[in-house]
This record gives structure tokens, sequence and C-alpha cells, in this order.
């Protein structure tokens, strides 16, 4: 429905600068190559992931045979976009924008206290036999909007509290949490690794949405049934350290509002207005999307996709947040920038990633390595949905990051699905099984494992034990929903 721009594919160079060899073998060998520099100047050479993604393409078209030129343009300019241009203006034309207003609403909301009263009007709600539900449903609600690190800084002195009061393990409260945080940022947007892939495979963000709650909902709920388990037989205690870290930052972002001119309230934010203003973006983008099925073109259903295109819904929302939870209790206009912009920030590395990533997929296309991918992955005679989950899941535990597994993944099995004019809801399933992959057995090359065992005072041998295997279930149990789904669909 919005897509990002499209990059021919031109037939296989053979001349390029430092070509190897020529044919179907030359260029899997390219292939293979360049995928293992990839991962070893990831891990091994400790490389920023977007300057190794960069470096990468370059050094895979021209082994592959494309010329400076084609990779480059030329200095004039205004005969054609380079190969590198197309790739990541391509893909950041339509996620960058989605990214910073998703960033920007999340922040809104993490400051304003939205996610403290979420959290406490659960566990009013569940109960305190119930409290360990509560905190999933937090993290899964939450989790729509901030990123996954953002997340476990706000909610990790809810768990604290939580498992203090009932005097149980910490693993018991932290654990669904973190498969809810995990779930979203995986499978829903406006979180980047499905942003991303949408926009590789040219998929309506609504219909991410549907699948992507279809194959997480599930899936968490599988993760919340081990959480449970191991909770019970994995006994840590609350970190007093943390606990008193926690206050403390507390009582930093508390200063730190006073000075943006942020006035510190005394009533709560009432918990549906958190809800409205996290679920009118979705909303809206659904009712796009569906009324290009249902309805026949008219103004209503132009009406509809208008305010559904994921730009509008998302500045509407954002816009909401800035009354709602701004300016209505208080807030100044300087004080709304000030945190909007403090919240840009992180962005930065997040966007070079993905666009790297746009770089890396064109390339292969480009070159004519992505058609020669597509004939030996369809000679083997595997399912495109097992294929793209595999080579996820092995990216993703070779090099830790699931945003990088995600935009490589999804380079390489973009040429197996073209030509095959399968639905929008058979391609979002297809990039289900990219996110499932992307985040299976997080260890300690991934940076969100080390968060976990420090936020939650869980030894690393724990951490395997709980963390590492809560997101093997989560994956795995997203992944067979997708397959299963694809099906029927």
């Amino acid at each position: 429905m919005y897509f990002a721009a499209e990059t021919t594919a031109p037939p296989p160079h053979t001349g390029g600068l430092l070509a190897i060899v020529g044919g179907t073998t030359g260029l899997l060998t390219v292939a293979i190559l360049g995928i293992a520099l990839l991962l070893f100047l990831i891990i091994k050479v400790r490389l920023q992931p977007f300057v190794a993604l960069l470096g990468v393409s370059i050094a895979v078209g021209l082994g592959a045979g494309l010329s400076v030129t084609e990779l480059f343009g030329t200095v004039q300019k205004s005969s054609s976009v380079s190969m590198i241009e197309s790739g990541m203006g391509g893909i950041l034309g339509h996620i960058a924008i989605i990214i910073g207003l998703g960033t920007m609403l999340g922040s809104i909301l993490e400051v304003s206290g939205g996610a403290e009263v979420l959290s406490s009007r659960l566990l009013n709600l569940f109960g305190e036999k119930r409290a360990p539900l509560a905190m999933g449903l937090t993290g899964l609600i939450f989790g729509i909007p901030v990123f996954f690190d953002v997340g476990i800084f706000v909610l990790a002195p809810i768990v604290y509290a939580a498992a203090k009061r009932s005097g149980k393990s910490i693993v018991l409260y932290a654990m669904p949490l973190l498969a809810g945080l995990s779930m979203t940022h995986a499978f829903l947007p406006p979180h980047p690794g499905p942003v991303a892939a949408a926009a590789l495979f040219h998929v309506s963000l609504g219909w991410i949405i549907v699948i992507g709650a279809a194959c997480g909902i599930p899936a968490v709920l599988a993760a919340w049934v081990y959480a449970a388990w191991i909770g019970k037989r994995l006994f840590v205690a609350v970190p007093q350290d943390m606990v008193e870290a926690a206050d403390e930052a507390k009582a930093a972002v508390i200063a730190e509002q006073r000075a943006q001119g942020v006035k510190p309230q005394e009533k709560p934010v009432p918990l549906g207005t958190v809800l409205a203003i996290i679920g009118t973006p979705l909303i809206l983008i659904l009712l796009a999307t569906f009324s290009s099925i249902a309805l026949d073109p008219s103004t209503l259903r132009s009406v509809l996709e208008f305010f559904g295109h994921p730009f509008v819904a998302l500045t509407i929302a954002l816009f909401l947040s800035y009354y709602l939870l701004g300016i209505r209790r208080g807030w100044s206009r300087k004080s709304l920038e000030a945190v909007s912009t403090a919240s840009l920030k992180p962005v930065g590395n997040i966007l070079l990633v993905v666009g790297a990533g746009g770089i890396f997929g064109a390339v292969l296309s480009g070159s004519g390595i992505a058609d020669a991918l597509a004939k030996t992955f369809n000679d083997v005679g595997l399912p495109v949905i097992l294929l793209a989950y595999l080579i996820s899941l092995v990216l993703r535990v070779a090099q830790g990051s699931a945003t990088v597994a995600i935009v490589t993944t999804a380079g390489i099995v973009l040429p197996l699905v073209d030509g095959q004019h399968l639905s929008q809801p058979h391609l979002a399933l297809i990039i289900m099984a990219i996110s499932a992959g992307s985040i299976f057995a997080s260890h300690v090359n991934d940076g969100g494992f080390w968060m976990v065992a420090k936020y939650f005072g869980i030894s690393e041998r724990d951490t395997l034990k709980s963390w590492t295997v809560l997101e093997s279930v989560l994956s795995v149990a997203g992944f067979v929903v997708a397959a299963l789904l694809s099906l029927v669909i």
C-alpha cells in the first residue's frame, strides 16, 4: 500500500574492478564470502554494524562485477542514481519518519508517567497472585510505542517493587515483562525491524500489525508459560543496589523535567488516555488497510486511507500525546520540544544500520547475486518461510543484533518471493518468520542479554537459563504460528 522505492535488478555483471568468478558459482561464492566477512567484522573486529554493512556491500558489489559508476554514480549525478543511494534512500524514505514519530510518542508516554499508571492499574486489577501476568501485559502494551531498552529502564523499578512486596524471585516478574517487550519489538510497528522488512517487501503496515499480532500473541503466551515455570524454580533476590540506582535515576529524571519546565503532577495520567494514545495509530492504520479491501473507491475510502497512512496516524497520536499528556497537564512548549528532541538522539544508529541493510539488499539485487541465491534456495526445496527463519536465526545467533539479522535476511530472501505474486498477508507471514528468527537465543553477544542481567541482578548462568531460553521459546512459537498460517493464507 505505502511502499519504499523499488530498485530494478540488471543482469549479472562480470567485469567489475574486483570481479572474482563469473556465473552462478562465482556469485554464490561472493555472497558466502560477503556474509562471512560481515560476521567477522561485527563479531571479531567489533566494527560498528553500519560501517560493517556498508563496507561489505561495497566489497560484494565489486566482487560480483559491479562497476564503480554503478555503485557510486558519477560526479555529475544528473545521469542516474547510484546503487548505494537508491538502496539507502529507498528504505529510509519509508521508515525514518515512522521510527522518528514513534520514538517521540514513546518518550512522551515515558516521561509523563504513562507506564507507571498502566502497570499499577493492571497490578491492582489482577491482584497479588496474578502480578506476573499484570507485568506481562504491561510489557506487551507499553512495548508497542517504546524501544526494548527504554522499556526495561522505565519498568524495572516496578518489577523491583512487585518482587520485593511478594518476597518471590524477581525472575517471576521480570520474564513476563521482558517477553511482552521483546514480542512487540520483533513483531509490531513502529519498531525498526518489522517496519524495515515491510518497506523492503512492499507490505502495508496494516497487514504487519494484523499478522504480527496473530503470530506474536500466541508466542508471548507460550513465553509466559515458560516464565511462570522458571520463575518458580530459579530464585533471584531483588538487587538492592539496582533499587537504589533506580530511585536515583527517577530523582534525576524529575530534576531534569523540572529544569526543562515540566511540572510534576500529583494526579496520575488516566489509564484510558494512555490506551487511547497507544491505540489510535494502530486503529487508523488498520482501518485504512481494510478499507482498501472492503470498500470501492470513494470519498470515505480516500479519507480513511489518508488518516490511516502511517505518517498521518502517528502524527495524530503524537499531537494527542502533546496535548493530553503535556499541555493539558502544565507542560510548556519548550519542555515538549526538549523531551522530543532528546528522544531522537539514540535513533541515528538504528536508522544508519537499517539504511546500510537497504544498501546490502540493493547490491545483492543489482549484481545478480540475489537471482543466484534464489535459484539455489529453490533447488534446495525448503519452503521460503522456513529458509527465511533459519537464515535470520543463524545471523542472530552469530552476531547478536536483531536489527542486523532482519535487514540482512530480508535482502537475501526478497528475491525468493519476487514474481510469485504472493498476497500481502503471506508476505507479512514471511516477515514474521524473519522477525521470529531474529530474537532466537539471545546470549553474550547481544546487548539485550547484558541489560537483562544488569537491571535485574541475574547471574550470567541464570540469565542463560531464563532470558535466553525465554527468547528461544518466543522465537520458535512465533515461527510455528507463522508457518501454520502460511498453509491457509
